[in-house]
């Protein structure tokens, strides 16, 4: 227990932590800050439990981390067009970024942070997983990591199967941006800017191929990647309940919401904070 009464607890040993004894809903003093930003560099992803707060209050505490984004394709909430609803109805089978993916990384500064909180969920399932990017560069071999740290990667926000991931709530609160209008060219290592530490940076969502090379070419290193980068290793599992509130590292740290509660709705609020170019 830290003198601000904030309690840590890790979830594994490559990533996340649960983080107790701080209400949300209350402004919060410098050090109690400091305290949960370092706890976000240390474990990539924290969560917090049992929070009862309002959009507006969301918005609060995203606002000491960050300057919240606008999301390019769905329309957030009428009042705060910075929360984007992430829903999934009871008909519906395929449900909203469920693929292993780092948010919006085809645009030229990505976002720094993301932070998701649960408004509604299903009597079971759902869960979100969570993948530490330090690990699984670090674990490559030298001679692969020696090859990606010269690599630049082009991203894409039209690449099927994310794009189709997202097309019910286009079609309900669209924006009218063309996927195939965002595209970004970022480092296959990004350094991180807080904490120095390389991070392997392609994602099976939006990576289409290596600068230089074909996709073709790509491919086979590509899906090498993208299988290693989820090793259960480097992996959590957090179990949502009322009151959950997740935020992590997009820079350093990849996420895959489960398809697996189909019948039944599930709404959680998200806002991403504005980040840097990658280097």
């Amino acid at each position: 227990m830290r003198p601000t009464g904030l309690e840590i607890r890790p979830l594994t040993g490559g990533i996340g932590a649960e983080l107790f004894g701080v209400d949300l809903a209350a402004p919060l003093e410098q050090q109690m800050l400091a305290e949960i930003r370092q706890a976000l560099l240390d474990h990539l992803v924290i969560f917090f439990r049992e929070q009862d707060i309002t959009p507006e209050q969301q918005l609060a505490f995203a606002r000491y981390f960050g300057e919240p984004d606008i999301y390019p394709f769905v329309q957030g909430l009428p009042e705060h067009p910075e929360i984007t609803p992430i829903l999934k109805l009871e008909h519906e089978r395929v449900n909203f970024g469920g693929i292993w993916h780092s948010d919006t990384v085809y645009l030229d500064q990505p976002p720094m942070g993301t932070m998701l909180y649960a408004r509604e969920l299903p009597p079971f399932g759902g869960d979100t997983l969570f993948a530490n990017q330090y690990l699984a560069y670090e674990a490559l071999s030298a001679p692969l990591r020696g090859f990606l740290d010269g690599l630049k990667a082009h991203n894409s926000a039209a690449k099927g199967r994310v794009a189709q991931t997202r097309q019910a709530r286009i079609d309900d609160r669209g924006t009218g941006m063309d996927p195939e209008d965002l595209d970004s060219l970022h480092p296959a290592v990004r350094t991180h800017p807080e904490t120095g530490r390389k991070a392997l940076f392609v994602n099976v969502a939006h990576t289409v191929r290596f600068d230089g090379m074909s996709e073709e070419e790509s491919k086979p290193i590509l899906e090498y990647l993208f299988q290693h980068q989820v090793k259960p290793e480097f992996c959590c599992r957090f179990r949502w309940a009322p009151g959950s509130l997740a935020f992590w590292d997009n820079r350093c740290a990849q996420h895959n919401p489960v398809n697996d509660y189909h019948g039944h709705r599930r709404l959680l609020h998200r806002i991403t904070l504005k980040g840097d170019t990658p280097k």
